[in-house]
């Protein structure tokens, strides 16, 4: 039997998956992608973790409503913005960033927030 926490990890792995392909396709685009889906899937968890309304199950709006959480941690907060920058004219992101590796760090945080006490939002 299949619980609510196997299935988000297993939708988040599977993104993950999915970037990482695309990475090693060469489509950096797709892999950016993928790597926001993955963080939307987790930020959704920890709304549920929490007892947080959601706007919706967009991955850019989880994330935006995310960074502008009241009293969320600055680096969480950083990287959420990470996820919502706009490519360049030459279709690549403003500042070096790992979008795949943010994800994996996100989660880890999030999921370490959901399994401690309650922060102080």
């Amino acid at each position: 039997m299949t619980t609510t926490s196997d299935s988000w990890d297993s939708r988040f792995r599977e993104e993950i998956r999915r970037a990482e392909n695309a990475r090693l396709a060469g489509n950096e685009g797709m892999a950016r992608v993928c790597a926001r889906r993955a963080a939307g899937i987790i930020i959704g968890e920890y709304f549920k973790c929490w007892g947080l309304p959601e706007m919706d199950s967009s991955a850019y709006n989880r994330l935006r409503q995310l960074r502008d959480l009241p009293g969320v941690d600055e680096r969480i907060r950083a990287v959420a913005e990470h996820f919502l920058l706009r490519i360049t004219p030459e279709n690549v992101l403003p500042i070096e960033v790992d979008l795949i590796a943010e994800a994996h760090w996100l989660a880890d945080q999030l999921k370490g927030l959901c399994h401690g006490e309650y922060p102080k939002f």
